[in-house]
Protein backbone atom coordinates (compact mmCIF):
# COMPACT_ATOMS: atom_id res chain seq x y z
CA UNK A 1 0.00 0.00 0.00
CA UNK A 2 1.08 3.92 -0.92
CA UNK A 3 2.10 6.12 2.11
CA UNK A 4 -1.05 7.86 2.13
CA UNK A 5 -3.93 4.83 0.81
CA UNK A 6 -6.50 3.31 3.31
CA UNK A 7 -8.76 0.84 2.93
CA UNK A 8 -12.37 2.28 2.80
CA UNK A 9 -14.69 1.86 5.53
CA UNK A 10 -17.66 -0.88 4.84
CA UNK A 11 -20.95 0.15 6.41
CA UNK A 12 -23.56 -3.13 7.10
CA UNK A 13 -26.53 -2.12 4.79
CA UNK A 14 -29.32 -2.62 7.09
CA UNK A 15 -32.94 -1.02 7.92
CA UNK A 16 -32.69 -1.73 11.84
CA UNK A 17 -31.89 1.27 14.10
CA UNK A 18 -29.95 -0.21 16.63
CA UNK A 19 -28.53 1.98 19.51
CA UNK A 20 -26.27 4.60 18.36
CA UNK A 21 -27.00 4.23 14.70
CA UNK A 22 -27.19 7.10 12.93
CA UNK A 23 -29.13 6.37 10.16
CA UNK A 24 -26.42 6.89 7.28
CA UNK A 25 -26.12 4.04 5.04
CA UNK A 26 -22.98 2.94 2.07
CA UNK A 27 -24.82 1.24 -0.41
CA UNK A 28 -22.86 -1.77 -1.63
CA UNK A 29 -22.78 -1.62 -5.39
CA UNK A 30 -21.66 1.95 -5.84
CA UNK A 31 -20.49 2.76 -2.27
CA UNK A 32 -21.91 6.33 -1.63
CA UNK A 33 -23.26 7.35 1.45
CA UNK A 34 -27.04 7.11 1.86
CA UNK A 35 -29.68 7.65 4.65
CA UNK A 36 -32.06 5.03 6.16
CA UNK A 37 -35.28 6.89 5.80
CA UNK A 38 -34.21 7.50 2.36
CA UNK A 39 -34.03 4.16 1.55
CA UNK A 40 -37.13 3.23 3.10
CA UNK A 41 -39.07 6.05 1.04
CA UNK A 42 -37.88 4.81 -2.23
CA UNK A 43 -38.95 1.29 -1.82
CA UNK A 44 -35.39 -0.16 -0.42
CA UNK A 45 -33.76 0.93 -4.27
CA UNK A 46 -30.80 3.16 -4.03
CA UNK A 47 -32.04 6.91 -4.75
CA UNK A 48 -28.25 7.34 -5.91
CA UNK A 49 -27.61 4.22 -8.36
CA UNK A 50 -31.39 2.53 -8.12
CA UNK A 51 -30.10 -0.72 -6.60
CA UNK A 52 -32.72 -2.91 -5.84
CA UNK A 53 -32.00 -4.12 -2.03
CA UNK A 54 -34.73 -7.33 -0.64
CA UNK A 55 -37.67 -6.93 0.53
CA UNK A 56 -39.49 -8.79 3.26
CA UNK A 57 -42.69 -10.94 2.21
CA UNK A 58 -44.56 -7.90 4.36
CA UNK A 59 -43.07 -5.25 2.56
CA UNK A 60 -43.49 -7.05 -0.38
CA UNK A 61 -47.05 -7.17 -0.21
CA UNK A 62 -47.39 -3.61 1.16
CA UNK A 63 -45.35 -2.39 -2.05
CA UNK A 64 -48.39 -4.69 -4.21
CA UNK A 65 -51.55 -4.96 -2.73
CA UNK A 66 -54.12 -2.44 -1.85
CA UNK A 67 -54.11 -0.69 1.96
CA UNK A 68 -55.91 -3.00 3.88
CA UNK A 69 -56.35 -5.82 1.12
CA UNK A 70 -54.37 -8.62 1.61
CA UNK A 71 -56.03 -11.26 3.24
CA UNK A 72 -53.59 -14.34 4.08
CA UNK A 73 -54.29 -18.12 3.57
CA UNK A 74 -53.15 -21.40 5.05
CA UNK A 75 -50.79 -19.82 7.90
CA UNK A 76 -50.70 -22.12 9.99
CA UNK A 77 -48.94 -25.11 7.79
CA UNK A 78 -45.41 -25.76 9.34
CA UNK A 79 -42.33 -27.72 8.21
CA UNK A 80 -41.76 -31.20 9.94
CA UNK A 81 -38.41 -33.34 9.77
CA UNK A 82 -39.84 -36.18 7.89
CA UNK A 83 -36.29 -37.56 6.62
CA UNK A 84 -34.47 -36.78 10.30
CA UNK A 85 -32.30 -34.69 8.41
CA UNK A 86 -28.98 -33.45 9.73
CA UNK A 87 -26.24 -31.93 8.38
CA UNK A 88 -23.81 -29.67 10.76
CA UNK A 89 -26.83 -29.01 12.65
CA UNK A 90 -30.47 -30.81 12.43
CA UNK A 91 -33.01 -29.49 10.56
CA UNK A 92 -35.90 -28.48 13.02
CA UNK A 93 -32.91 -26.09 14.62
CA UNK A 94 -33.21 -24.70 11.29
CA UNK A 95 -36.42 -23.97 10.91
CA UNK A 96 -36.62 -22.56 14.49
CA UNK A 97 -33.69 -20.16 13.37
CA UNK A 98 -35.15 -19.17 10.32
CA UNK A 99 -38.93 -18.63 12.31
CA UNK A 100 -37.11 -16.20 14.63
CA UNK A 101 -35.35 -14.49 11.66
CA UNK A 102 -38.46 -14.32 9.09
CA UNK A 103 -41.39 -13.75 12.05
CA UNK A 104 -42.91 -16.32 9.27
CA UNK A 105 -43.54 -19.85 10.08
CA UNK A 106 -42.43 -20.71 6.13
CA UNK A 107 -40.71 -19.06 3.44
CA UNK A 108 -43.90 -18.46 1.40
CA UNK A 109 -47.20 -16.06 2.24
CA UNK A 110 -49.84 -16.49 -0.30
CA UNK A 111 -53.74 -15.19 -0.07
CA UNK A 112 -56.03 -12.63 -1.81
CA UNK A 113 -55.71 -9.39 -2.77
CA UNK A 114 -56.53 -6.32 -4.42
CA UNK A 115 -53.97 -4.00 -7.12
CA UNK A 116 -56.06 -0.86 -7.54
CA UNK A 117 -58.97 -2.46 -6.66
CA UNK A 118 -58.48 -5.71 -8.99
CA UNK A 119 -58.84 -8.73 -7.05
CA UNK A 120 -56.32 -11.19 -7.50
CA UNK A 121 -54.22 -14.69 -5.73
CA UNK A 122 -50.70 -13.45 -4.62
CA UNK A 123 -47.92 -15.56 -3.05
CA UNK A 124 -44.87 -13.86 -2.43
CA UNK A 125 -41.51 -15.71 -1.29
CA UNK A 126 -39.60 -14.60 1.64
CA UNK A 127 -35.59 -14.78 1.01
CA UNK A 128 -35.39 -14.32 4.84
CA UNK A 129 -36.47 -18.00 5.86
CA UNK A 130 -33.50 -20.40 4.97
CA UNK A 131 -32.82 -18.31 1.63
CA UNK A 132 -36.29 -18.36 0.40
CA UNK A 133 -35.76 -22.03 0.10
CA UNK A 134 -38.49 -24.62 -1.34
CA UNK A 135 -39.69 -27.27 0.66
CA UNK A 136 -43.24 -29.03 1.07
CA UNK A 137 -44.64 -26.33 2.65
CA UNK A 138 -44.06 -23.51 -0.15
CA UNK A 139 -45.25 -26.47 -2.69
CA UNK A 140 -48.48 -27.20 -0.81
CA UNK A 141 -49.38 -23.81 -0.16
CA UNK A 142 -48.58 -22.30 -3.78
CA UNK A 143 -50.58 -25.35 -4.90
CA UNK A 144 -54.03 -24.62 -2.61
CA UNK A 145 -53.73 -20.99 -3.47
CA UNK A 146 -53.78 -22.21 -7.49
CA UNK A 147 -56.24 -24.33 -6.86
CA UNK A 148 -58.17 -21.71 -5.35
CA UNK A 149 -57.73 -18.81 -8.11
CA UNK A 150 -58.60 -21.83 -10.17
CA UNK A 151 -61.90 -22.08 -9.03
CA UNK A 152 -62.45 -18.71 -8.40
CA UNK A 153 -61.06 -17.75 -11.97
CA UNK A 154 -58.91 -14.97 -10.02
CA UNK A 155 -56.02 -14.04 -11.83
CA UNK A 156 -52.48 -15.16 -10.29
CA UNK A 157 -49.55 -13.10 -9.42
CA UNK A 158 -46.73 -15.37 -7.91
CA UNK A 159 -42.99 -12.95 -6.38
CA UNK A 160 -40.18 -15.43 -6.47
CA UNK A 161 -37.14 -15.07 -4.48
CA UNK A 162 -34.99 -18.54 -3.89
CA UNK A 163 -31.84 -20.20 -3.75
CA UNK A 164 -33.95 -22.91 -5.05
CA UNK A 165 -35.04 -26.81 -3.33
CA UNK A 166 -34.84 -26.87 0.28
CA UNK A 167 -31.84 -29.79 0.29
CA UNK A 168 -33.46 -30.99 4.09
CA UNK A 169 -36.17 -31.78 2.60
CA UNK A 170 -34.31 -33.80 -0.22
CA UNK A 171 -36.64 -35.61 -2.69
CA UNK A 172 -39.78 -34.30 -1.19
CA UNK A 173 -38.54 -30.59 -1.77
CA UNK A 174 -38.00 -31.72 -5.69
CA UNK A 175 -41.44 -33.37 -5.65
CA UNK A 176 -43.00 -29.83 -5.29
CA UNK A 177 -41.72 -28.74 -8.56
CA UNK A 178 -43.99 -31.09 -10.20
CA UNK A 179 -47.06 -30.39 -8.33
CA UNK A 180 -47.08 -26.82 -8.67
CA UNK A 181 -46.18 -27.27 -12.39
CA UNK A 182 -49.05 -29.49 -12.72
CA UNK A 183 -51.10 -27.19 -10.97
CA UNK A 184 -50.64 -24.56 -13.31
CA UNK A 185 -51.59 -26.47 -16.22
CA UNK A 186 -55.04 -26.54 -14.83
CA UNK A 187 -55.42 -22.86 -14.23
CA UNK A 188 -53.68 -22.67 -17.48
CA UNK A 189 -56.94 -24.73 -18.72
CA UNK A 190 -59.09 -21.86 -17.94
CA UNK A 191 -57.57 -19.45 -19.82
CA UNK A 192 -56.95 -17.30 -17.05
CA UNK A 193 -53.54 -14.66 -16.43
CA UNK A 194 -50.76 -16.06 -14.38
CA UNK A 195 -47.84 -13.41 -13.61
CA UNK A 196 -44.65 -14.07 -12.34
CA UNK A 197 -42.39 -11.42 -11.06
CA UNK A 198 -39.09 -12.72 -10.60
CA UNK A 199 -36.62 -10.96 -7.79
CA UNK A 200 -33.19 -10.75 -7.02
CA UNK A 201 -32.14 -14.05 -6.22
CA UNK A 202 -34.27 -16.85 -7.95
CA UNK A 203 -32.52 -19.62 -9.22
CA UNK A 204 -32.62 -23.29 -8.42
CA UNK A 205 -35.66 -25.53 -8.34
CA UNK A 206 -37.94 -22.30 -8.42
CA UNK A 207 -36.85 -21.14 -11.49
CA UNK A 208 -37.12 -24.53 -13.03
CA UNK A 209 -40.33 -25.48 -12.50
CA UNK A 210 -43.17 -22.63 -11.56
CA UNK A 211 -41.63 -19.22 -11.44
CA UNK A 212 -40.62 -19.94 -15.54
CA UNK A 213 -44.32 -20.69 -16.34
CA UNK A 214 -45.92 -17.29 -16.05
CA UNK A 215 -47.96 -16.25 -19.26
CA UNK A 216 -46.27 -12.61 -18.41
CA UNK A 217 -42.86 -13.20 -16.71
CA UNK A 218 -41.42 -9.73 -15.24
CA UNK A 219 -37.93 -9.17 -13.47
CA UNK A 220 -36.46 -6.97 -11.55
CA UNK A 221 -33.50 -4.71 -12.28
CA UNK A 222 -30.16 -6.43 -12.27
CA UNK A 223 -31.97 -9.39 -10.17
CA UNK A 224 -29.74 -12.71 -10.56
CA UNK A 225 -31.92 -15.41 -12.21
CA UNK A 226 -30.54 -18.88 -13.46
CA UNK A 227 -31.06 -22.29 -11.92
CA UNK A 228 -27.34 -23.33 -11.17
CA UNK A 229 -25.15 -20.07 -9.83
CA UNK A 230 -22.59 -18.40 -12.35
CA UNK A 231 -19.55 -19.84 -10.05
CA UNK A 232 -21.11 -23.47 -10.61
CA UNK A 233 -21.84 -23.10 -14.07
CA UNK A 234 -17.81 -21.14 -14.82
CA UNK A 235 -16.47 -24.45 -12.53
CA UNK A 236 -18.31 -26.61 -15.37
CA UNK A 237 -17.16 -25.01 -18.01
CA UNK A 238 -13.64 -24.22 -16.75
CA UNK A 239 -14.29 -20.30 -18.15
CA UNK A 240 -16.08 -17.20 -17.17
CA UNK A 241 -19.19 -16.62 -18.42
CA UNK A 242 -19.96 -13.56 -20.26
CA UNK A 243 -20.06 -10.66 -18.41
CA UNK A 244 -24.13 -9.81 -16.83
CA UNK A 245 -24.57 -13.35 -17.67
CA UNK A 246 -28.19 -14.85 -15.66
CA UNK A 247 -29.06 -10.79 -14.77
CA UNK A 248 -32.45 -9.94 -15.96
CA UNK A 249 -31.22 -7.93 -18.42
CA UNK A 250 -29.09 -10.41 -20.45
CA UNK A 251 -32.40 -12.94 -19.85
CA UNK A 252 -34.25 -10.17 -21.51
CA UNK A 253 -32.45 -10.00 -24.41
CA UNK A 254 -32.09 -13.53 -24.63
CA UNK A 255 -35.92 -13.56 -24.61
CA UNK A 256 -36.49 -15.82 -21.33
CA UNK A 257 -38.29 -12.96 -19.71
CA UNK A 258 -40.95 -10.64 -20.95
CA UNK A 259 -40.07 -7.26 -19.62
CA UNK A 260 -37.95 -5.52 -16.32
CA UNK A 261 -40.06 -3.22 -14.39
CA UNK A 262 -38.91 -0.57 -10.89
CA UNK A 263 -39.62 -1.79 -7.76
CA UNK A 264 -42.04 1.74 -7.68
CA UNK A 265 -43.56 1.05 -11.06
CA UNK A 266 -44.31 -2.19 -10.04
CA UNK A 267 -47.81 -2.10 -8.45
CA UNK A 268 -48.85 0.18 -11.55
CA UNK A 269 -47.48 -2.11 -14.37
CA UNK A 270 -49.32 -5.10 -12.58
CA UNK A 271 -52.55 -3.16 -12.55
CA UNK A 272 -52.30 -2.26 -16.51
CA UNK A 273 -51.91 -5.84 -17.36
CA UNK A 274 -54.68 -6.99 -15.17
CA UNK A 275 -56.87 -4.38 -16.71
CA UNK A 276 -55.81 -5.62 -19.74
CA UNK A 277 -55.89 -9.35 -19.52
CA UNK A 278 -58.45 -9.86 -17.28
CA UNK A 279 -62.05 -10.19 -19.53
CA UNK A 280 -64.35 -9.83 -16.46
CA UNK A 281 -64.83 -7.44 -14.22
CA UNK A 282 -64.07 -8.40 -10.46
CA UNK A 283 -65.70 -6.07 -7.35
CA UNK A 284 -64.60 -6.53 -3.81
CA UNK A 285 -67.34 -6.35 -1.39
CA UNK A 286 -65.74 -4.82 1.84
CA UNK A 287 -69.00 -4.45 3.56
CA UNK A 288 -68.26 -7.91 5.62
CA UNK A 289 -68.47 -8.22 9.43
CA UNK A 290 -65.39 -8.11 11.68
CA UNK A 291 -63.75 -11.72 11.43
CA UNK A 292 -64.94 -12.82 8.11
CA UNK A 293 -63.11 -13.07 4.94
CA UNK A 294 -64.07 -10.53 2.29
CA UNK A 295 -66.17 -11.61 -0.42
CA UNK A 296 -64.90 -11.68 -3.65
CA UNK A 297 -67.75 -10.67 -6.18
CA UNK A 298 -67.52 -11.66 -10.21
CA UNK A 299 -69.66 -10.22 -12.63
CA UNK A 300 -68.96 -11.34 -16.26
CA UNK A 301 -69.31 -8.38 -18.83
Amino acid sequence: MGLFSRNKPKIKVTTSKKDGFSGWLKCTHCNELIHANELERNCNCCPKCDYHYRLSADERIRSLADTDSFQEFFKDLESVDTLGFVDTENYPKRLEAAKEKSGRKDAIVVGLCAIQKIPCALAVMDFNFMGGSMGSVVGEKLTRLIEYATESLLPLIVVSTSGGARMQESTLSLMQMAKTSAALAKFGEKQLPYISILTNPTTGGVTASFAALGDIIIAEPEALICFAGPRVIEQILGRPLPPGAQQSEFLLKHGMIDCIVKRHQLKETLADILAYVTASKFIVDNETTEGQNKKWTLKIS
